[in-house]
């Protein structure tokens, strides 16, 4: 009987071999026949094979699931090719040719096979029957005494939580509630990965969201309960299906001492007694088969098989440092392995040193050699035996087994436990460096991505965002940057971050609450226990207030918080300098929650990141401080305002091109001179910078001391030029209009102008018509006898002066240009307007005749004598 089908077609290319073998094993293991997956998967690909390679044409992949085993049919649409003929001996030829493999190994490793025909197709089925094995019985192990069963509390809870196929949390039981402390209803909806603290390493491991997407997983991470804290936790997923084809994930998680429940038991090599002439791998005896082909499982699964292999009530490995002078945690069982990873002990000499990592050791009760094995202090461990790993004389680890009695081992068990460790050092040793490549082809490629962002801003408070934002949560679990000012300033806590947002706030309390770290230069990363003492301390009087009450769900929303956030800093706090330029300019702060180590990769990731955020720091203060005393010198060199001039509408329009508004360019000018006389004026210096800035400060100081002395326009502007000329070297030709303004009794308006090599002023008369209203003249700053004069010019009631910059008259777009007439057809359309109404409408036109942004500073002043009012 048929209780289950799933089909689909392939292309005729050579990866939909890969892709059919894929859907072959999900399609079994989903429905649970995980026995006779890989005949299936090799059946699959040879038949497959023949269909899209040999044959060319596309293949259909049906799998039938019965309740004794499994068929699986691959058809092609090329009928007519001929099938291999069976003699008596079932001879198919040489194995080694391409043609009829697939049946070949049909015959050998299908229970049932066969070929069909149909005017169309050409079928070729196999039929897998399930081994016979006990009705509901997939593994067994031997009857064990009570004390040698795993360790549970009173009654072993198994969170449920399932996913739908985005990743979205659809259902979580009473049990998930009482582990994590989340009700249903707060994480429906929710994404999965929200909740998990998923142990990273920058290029290596697979993602919680990968995870999430195989059809079978198995393993360790932790889920971020509701007071903060990080649950470790075993998980088992399965990929599963509904009944209309819809994908999610159901997930069972226990606590993770509590890992026998799920954990699937090693598999142990298969006796064939048989095979007398067939080598067994040492190995694989010790490891088991298949052996894991990432490091951390390698190591963890090596772990377990000697705290088995010598009935131990932990186990332990450490690997070296490429010098050999340390030791690093990186797998243990039965031990607070939070705590320990990735710790660091020396092995030759200093404080808690390892004293016996490069020959076999049995300490028989360690509480006579207290520290002997410093990964064991305050475990209750009493005897351990330790053996080096070693690869062609070098020491690359340090495999150990304890037991809480004291007296367990003995030089017989070191040796078995020596002759283990050297069967898989070499395999450690090559997971190893595998594992060092990728995290290192990691690490270039993060810190090229660093450095591009990082050279991407010129802005002081998003380069702080960035340094943060790196390295959480890829780096550390939270991060800090202090800075410093300058060399007599204490540092400043600038910027935090915390891969959970709601831990922010608290966090930044805690480190403000304590003196910062002390501004050391020396390179490297150096502890501050600081945060996790003050986390500890204040976690500490919060629970004191809190004794006696049914906590914490009577706790306040702050005695939670600073619960959590002594969670998340009780963990290792490094330091790491800022120095830029030979000076501290501040520290990075890098922390991770409780009872977790940094690994010496991450820390020396970490270090080269250090050295690029200080000199990006540090670069985007000094182009702050640049532009703070350009902006202020600008400023200095434009009037603080205009004045009131009576009957006299004045607007100004003032626009500096480039980044950053750089001093010197354009500028304008409107003061009073004496009772009824104002002075006014609009200039361009050549260049920018500080040279043409000096100029830009000389010409409006002195036009208005010169005009205030008494002097007509020709001769302000005659002694002017003669204190550019002054300036020798620095010096720079300005083109300058300068003029003065008396309002008249009768409404109008008298001006005396002269223009010096600037743009003519328009005058716009009440009709509409458009006129300069000065002759030009010699530029200044460039000849020494300069004679010069002023022209007179009413403005009846209406009319308009017009005074711009060269930035508006040579505004470009390709080959046109705006040009003095293209700006008198724009004047000539203000008839009626303010003063202030022209001014905009001619900017206006301006920005809108190019595309491009303006690239010439740009100065507009316009005049305008209202016309009276009709009472």
């Amino acid at each position: 009987m048929i209780t289950a089908r799933a089909a689909a077609t392939f292309d005729p290319v050579g990866r939909s071999v890969a892709t059919a073998r894929a859907f072959v094993r999900d399609t079994l293991q989903g429905w649970g026949y995980t026995d006779v997956v890989d005949d299936a998967v090799v059946l699959t690909s040879e038949l497959v094979t023949n269909a899209v390679v040999h044959a060319g044409t596309a293949a259909d992949v049906l799998c039938l699931r019965t309740e004794d085993g499994v068929r699986v049919e691959v058809s092609d649409h090329y009928p007519e090719r001929e099938v291999p003929l069976q003699s008596s001996g079932l001879d198919f030829g040489s194995p080694d040719r391409e043609g009829g493999r697939g049946l070949l190994l049909c015959a050998a490793l299908a229970s049932r096979w066969g070929v069909e025909y149909t005017p169309t197709h050409k079928h070729v089925w196999f039929q897998l029957d399930l081994p016979e094995r006990p009705v509901g019985i997939r593994s067994a192990s031997p009857v064990l005494p009570t004390s040698l069963l795993p360790v549970a509390e009173q009654r072993v809870r198994v969170a449920v939580v399932q996913t739908d196929g985005s990743g979205s949390i659809a259902s979580w039981n009473d049990d998930a509630s009482f582990l994590f402390g989340y009700a249903a209803e707060q994480v429906a909806g929710k994404q999965l990965t929200d909740f998990v603290a998923w142990p990273h390493t920058p290029g290596t491991n697979t993602g919680i969201a990968d995870a999430l997407q195989l059809s079978r997983w198995e393993g360790s991470y932790g889920i971020r309960g509701a007071d903060g804290r990080v649950i470790p936790v075993y998980a088992s997923h399965l990929r599963v299906r509904d009944a209309d084809g819809e994908p999610s994930t159901v997930c069972l998680l226990v606590r993770d001492y509590e890992r026998a429940v799920l954990q699937t038991p090693v598999r142990a090599p298969v006796s064939d007694s048989s095979a007398e002439n067939r080598s067994t791998d040492p190995f694989e005896i010790f490891i088991g088969s298949p052996a894991p082909d990432d490091l951390d499982g390698l190591l963890q699964r090596t772990v377990e098989r000697a705290r088995d292999m010598l009935d131990a009530d932990a186990a332990f490995l450490l690997l070296a440092t490429d010098d050999e002078t340390e030791l690093e945690v990186r797998a243990t069982t039965g031990l607070p392995s939070a705590r320990q990873r990735f710790a660091r002990v020396p092995v030759e000499a200093g404080t808690g040193r390892y004293g016996s990592a490069r020959m076999p050791a049995v300490h028989e009760d360690l509480t006579v050699v207290p520290g002997a094995v410093p990964l064991l202090s305050d475990t209750g461990m009493r005897s351990v035996v330790t053996v080096p790993l070693k690869v062609e004389g070098r020491l690359t680890g340090s495999l150990g087994v304890a037991a809480e009695a004291a007296g367990r081992y003995s030089n017989e068990e070191a040796l078995r436990l020596q002759f283990a460790a050297d069967r898989i050092a070499l395999a450690v040793e090559s997971a190893r460096l595998g594992e060092l490549e990728r995290l290192r082809r990691g690490s270039l490629s993060f810190l090229v991505e660093a450095s591009d962002l990082l050279a991407g801003t010129l802005d002081r408070d998003q380069t702080l965002a960035l340094m943060a934002q790196m390295t959480v949560p890829t780096l550390a679990t939270w991060c800090a940057v202090y800075t410093i000012a300058d060399q007599s300033s204490e540092p400043y806590l600038s910027y935090v971050l915390h891969e959970d947002e709601e831990r922010i706030d608290g966090l930044k309390a805690l480190l403000s609450s304590i003196d910062p770290p002390d501004p050391v230069p020396a390179p490297g990363a150096r502890i501050w226990p600081a945060p996790t003492e003050a986390g500890h301390e204040a976690a500490l009087r919060t629970s004191k207030r809190t004794l006696g009450r049914d906590a914490p769900l009577s706790m306040g929303a702050a005695a939670r918080t600073t619960l959590a956030t002594a969670v998340a800093v009780g963990g290792e706090t490094v330091v790491l300098p800022l120095v830029a330029r030979n000076r501290v300019i501040g520290m990075l702060t890098l922390g991770k929650p409780s009872d977790e180590h940094f690994r010496q990769e991450i820390l020396e990731l970490a270090e080269d990141l250090s050295r690029r955020a200080a000199l990006a720091l540090d670069n985007a203060r000094l182009y702050s401080e640049r532009m703070a005393i350009s902006q202020s010198l600008q400023r200095s060199l434009l009037p603080p305002g205009l004045p009131d001039v009576p009957n006299v509408e004045i607007e100004v329009i003032y626009r500096a091109a480039g980044e950053g508004n750089e001093v010197g360019g354009d500028f304008y000018d409107v003061f009073p001179i004496r009772d009824g006389a104002y002075g006014f004026a609009i200039g361009d210096v050549c260049g920018t910078g500080p040279e043409a800035a000096a100029v830009t400060g000389l010409a409006r100081h002195a036009l208005r001391l010169l005009a205030r002395e008494g002097f007509g326009g020709p001769a302000v502007l005659e002694r002017l030029n003669a204190a550019i000329l002054d300036e020798g070297a620095r010096s720079r030709f300005l083109t300058l209009l300068y003029g003065e303004l008396w309002p008249q009794e009768d409404g109008s308006a008298l001006l005396k102008v002269v223009c010096a090599g600037h743009p003519l002023p328009l005058r716009l008369r009440q009709d509409g018509s458009v006129e300069a209203a000065a002759e030009p003249q010699p530029l200044l700053g460039v000849i020494e006898d300069l004679e010069l004069y002023e022209q007179e010019v009413t403005l009846e009631p209406g009319d308009v002066l017009l005074c711009v910059t060269d930035g508006v008259t040579e505004r470009r777009e390709g080959t046109r240009m705006l040009g003095d007439d293209g700006l008198a057809d724009v004047l000539a359309m203000c008839t009626g307007l303010t003063a202030g109404a022209v001014a905009g409408r001619i900017l206006r036109a301006v920005e809108r005749f190019a595309a491009e942004p303006a690239s010439d500073d740009m100065a507009i002043l316009a005049m305008r004598v209202p016309e009276p009012q009709n009472l």
